[in-house]
């Protein structure tokens, strides 16, 4: 099922507060955005069965919502097929991951990114799958072609933990990034050893974070089980998908406007500023897969 676009009024009303507005639409909402047709999808799948009473993945079931969404993303019903146009043989692949204690990026699906790697040709030694480090890792250093997986969490200093600030880790000192509440995080995918690698952007929505302070926060009773994946190629444009889903859950949540702080405001300059990727709803192509029980967004 595909979603319909949302205008931009509704994105300040629904998805953000009066304060995160100001900040982010900088006068007007043409000011902010990148000019030009729409172009960017983003693809939620989501099962009811992903999941068991504790929370652990069901690897059969994230399997199929794997290919279910990369095969919807890239128009290519075969799933091996449309693997192989992501990754080639020739390529050296580094899966950059997320470690985060509280809340990783499930091993299983590492595993299965992992798989299908392999699955379209690439040797395995020319596959690493890593968080941090990845600046001494051989393949990360000689990669080609980055797939990035991390789950969705509120963040202290980025107001959110997104798809853009998980290439932190490819700079040798990742505090130079934080001023500004790591407002120019994107300007980290400009670096040669970066740029133009990334082949596929996968946001885990399987128990988002949504609520926190401090620099370590984490409560269970701000995570749910929303059982999602939402995946796309453009990082920008998932990233703001992500952040519309936790502002929909702050809401029912809290019962009110409760504004993400700080606001992920690195997200929408990777737009504006930068001109990585979509971050305007409008623009965004949204397709829904699967489970629809309060999808929220």
């Amino acid at each position: 099922m595909q979603g319909k676009g949302i205008t931009r009024r509704d994105f300040i009303k629904g998805s953000t507060s009066a304060a995160l507005a100001g900040a982010l639409y900088l006068g007007t909402p043409a000011s902010l955005f990148s000019s030009g047709p729409y172009r960017s999808r983003v693809v939620l799948v989501r099962d009811r069965d992903v999941l068991d009473r504790l929370q652990r993945p069901n690897r059969e079931v994230l399997s199929r919502m794997l290919d279910q969404a990369v095969t919807t993303l890239l128009d290519i019903p075969d799933p091996a097929e449309a693997w192989r146009s992501l990754v080639q043989p020739v390529d050296v692949v580094g899966i950059k991951t997320n470690v985060w204690t509280y809340l990783r990026t499930p091993k299983v699906l590492e595993e299965l990114l992992r798989e299908r790697v392999l699955r379209a040709g690439i040797s395995r030694r020319n596959i690493s799958v890593l968080d941090r480090g990845i600046l001494l890792d051989r393949v990360f250093r000689q990669a080609t072609a980055l797939i990035n997986v991390r789950p969705l969490r509120t963040h202290y200093w980025s107001g959110v933990g997104s798809l853009v600030k998980n290439y932190i880790m490819f700079v040798p000192k990742p505090s130079d990034y934080h001023g500004d509440t790591c407002a120019d995080l994107a300007s980290i995918w400009r670096l040669p050893h970066v740029q133009g690698r990334t082949r596929l952007n996968i946001l885990v929505v399987l128990t988002p974070l949504f609520h926190g302070s401090g620099p370590h926060h984490f409560n269970p009773r701000y995570t749910w089980a929303y059982k999602g994946l939402l995946v796309g190629t453009d990082p920008v444009a998932v990233d703001a998908t992500g952040v519309r889903l936790l502002q929909a859950k702050r809401r029912e949540y809290f019962g009110e406007e409760r504004p993400l702080n700080p606001p992920p405001k690195h997200i929408f300059l990777a737009d504006n500023r930068h001109h990585l990727g979509v971050a305007d709803p409008t623009k965004i192509e949204l397709v829904r897969l699967g489970w629809d029980e309060d999808v929220l967004i």
